[in-house]
């Protein structure tokens, strides 16, 4: 094991009690539930992850009651730093001595197919957030992984199909250079030919890229309208403000984010971001209960609202524990027929269905960035185009290609 993979994992083991620390003294002889977050603590996801997801999955073990099965549940967080060996490493590490009962977040799409693939040999359920790509429940697809949030093909085909059906339909792709920039571009193609448009090249940039002038420069060069960026966190972010000062859209030119999240909006600015269209399945402002939900988040996260991520890590740890308790087991193949029996409800989705391969089939979002002086309070930066009914947000079970599905 290597040097960073040992820091990794002796630092992931530091557990952290909880609210309602009277319930849990009291209940200190039982073993604890655990809850285990891979996640990316200081790269480009932290902000739509990291530190957030923890907050959100203590909310929703405090809105649960800190408990289950007369047991005592706390969390352990580490840092996998976006790498598949370290999250793979991690991950066994828990699950084999530290008692870990079930897996989630997993950061970027190659270290999550890690962890998807050490949950699938050792029978853990993995809560899968933080990586998008469809694979997840398609060929690579596994009984243990529920696929929350999004994924590439929901973001492509949203995005993707509404700017081409606008009139873009030329594009070039800036891609993340591993498996979630690959799904994400291969998915947004297919989303683009399907609507009648044509590609007119790519180029691959490595995860945590600064500088992409000569990226941008090989897109001007290709004559697409549509730049369209299939990647996300910090490099999207570098990727917008540099488009920008490249004057793209005073060019001409239709910019496509394919991953966007409020905090990149946050980071960004609204001028920078204004008129860019995002798919997505939660937004802060989207009624009463998110709205009271987000309060609460924010009020632990110095007055940030949260984001998809942070929604789904609530969603699927609240799923993950009323699945546990109607199993009256942490047993992974009780709770997996559990978790797909049972429909998913929480503050922003009401009786979604958990499909065979894994996808929760929650709705999407087309959301547009308003002009600043539209927003009526601080965060308040979107506004909806469109609802996409989970049958179109999702990709076809036939086409997925799961061993799990009999077609």
């Amino acid at each position: 094991m290597s040097t960073s993979t040992r820091r990794a994992v002796l630092g992931g083991l530091t557990l952290a009690p909880l609210a309602m620390p009277a319930l849990v003294r009291a209940q200190s002889t039982s073993k604890p539930v655990k809850i285990g977050l891979l996640s990316d603590m200081g790269g480009p996801y932290k902000d739509v992850g990291g530190p957030g997801n923890r907050v959100a999955t203590e909310l929703a073990i405090e809105d649960f009651g800190g408990s289950v099965l007369d047991r005592p549940i706390e969390i352990v967080q580490g840092d996998i730093q976006n790498k598949a060996d370290i999250a793979s490493a991690l991950a066994k590490e828990w699950i084999d001595t530290a008692g870990v009962d079930v897996l989630a977040d997993g950061a970027a799409s190659s270290s999550g197919l890690a962890v998807q693939q050490v949950c699938r040999e050792k029978k853990r359920i993995y809560l899968i957030t933080g990586p998008a790509t469809s694979d997840m429940t398609g060929k690579q697809c596994s009984p243990y992984g529920i696929h929350f949030s999004y994924d590439t093909f929901s973001l492509a085909h949203g995005t993707g199909t509404a700017l081409t059906k606008a009139g873009g339909t030329s594009w070039y792709f800036v891609t993340a250079d591993y498996a979630f920039g690959y799904a994400l571009e291969r998915d947004s193609m297919n989303a683009v030919r399907a609507a009648g448009g044509t590609i007119r090249g790519a180029v691959r940039a490595p995860l945590g890229t600064s500088d992409f002038s000569s990226y941008l420069v090989q897109a001007r060069t290709s004559g697409a309208t549509v730049l369209g960026f299939a990647n996300a966190g910090t490099d999207l972010q570098n990727c917008l403000k540099q488009a920008a000062e490249f004057g793209a859209r005073r060019g001409g030119w239709k910019v496509a984010t394919l991953l966007m999240q409020i905090s990149d909006i946050a980071s960004l600015g609204q001028d920078v971001c204004e008129g860019l269209v995002y798919t997505d399945s939660f937004y802060w402002d989207l009624n009463d209960k998110t709205r009271a939900w987000s309060k609460r988040w924010g009020a632990k996260m110095g007055g940030m609202v949260p984001g998809l991520l942070h929604a789904g890590s609530y969603c699927a740890a609240t799923h993950w524990l009323k699945a546990v308790k109607a199993a009256g087991s942490t047993d992974a193949d009780a709770v997996a027929a559990k978790m797909k029996e049972l429909p998913v409800n929480d503050f922003y989705n009401t009786n979604v269905k958990v499909r065979e391969d894994g996808r929760v089939m929650h709705q999407m979002y087309l959301w547009e960035v308003k002009n600043a002086k539209e927003s009526k309070s601080k965060y308040d930066f979107c506004k909806p185009v469109a609802t996409i009914p989970p049958e179109e947000a999702w990709r076809p079970l036939a086409d997925g290609a799961c061993p799990l599905v009999k077609v």
